[in-house]
């Protein structure tokens, strides 16, 4: 599976069943503006999702004339978000956006071994060297271009970098903290 939208879905509907415009909402105010979710996008999701098993919809009367329809996971729904979680593609822990989405339902995962599994991963790709430009290989830092507007985007890149390196490790403290204490 493993699609952004997919993922989201699973991910709120772990959480309580929706109908699908509350489902709709939440995946907008989380992906923002970088990700509209359009219904000619999410209902074929849906019925996708629905038809391998991962959902199921019940219809309720309507609050003035047409029904609405209640989304809820199955067990092999549940099973589905936990392998995503568990062992995401590539890509949700590259690209920030999926990571984010990502990031925001990883407290679904009950294992914290599994969770700072995960979290190694993203702090493996966010210590290798990177930029979103290059002098033929070798990544350009802020200091190594002239124009300012670049300049910005390596500037902020850096500081949302830093500043999520530190979250992870403090995160992958606290995990390993937890994981040592003795259970009562």
């Amino acid at each position: 599976m493993s699609s952004l939208l997919d993922l989201a879905i699973l991910g709120f509907l772990y959480e309580e069943p929706l109908h699908g415009y509350e489902l709709r909402v939440r995946i907008a105010r989380l992906s923002g503006h970088v990700r509209a979710v359009s219904h000619g996008t999410l209902y074929p999701a849906i019925k996708r999702l629905e038809t391998a098993g991962l959902l199921t919809r019940e219809a309720q009367p309507g609050t003035v004339a047409a029904p609405r329809h209640v989304l809820s996971l199955t067990e092999a729904g549940r099973a589905e978000l936990q392998r995503n979680l568990r062992e995401p593609a590539e890509p949700f822990i590259t690209d920030e956006n999926r990571w984010f989405v990502l990031l925001a339902f990883l407290r679904h995962l009950p294992d914290p071994g599994a969770q700072a599994t995960v979290l190694r991963r993203r702090l493996a790709f966010l210590s290798e060297p990177s930029s979103y430009f290059y002098d033929g290989d070798t990544p350009l830092a802020a200091d190594d271009v002239d124009d300012p507007f670049r300049k910005g985007v390596l500037l902020i890149a850096r500081a949302t970098s830093r500043a999520e390196l530190e979250w992870l490790r403090s995160t992958l403290d606290e995990l390993a903290a937890a994981a040592a204490a003795p259970r009562s």
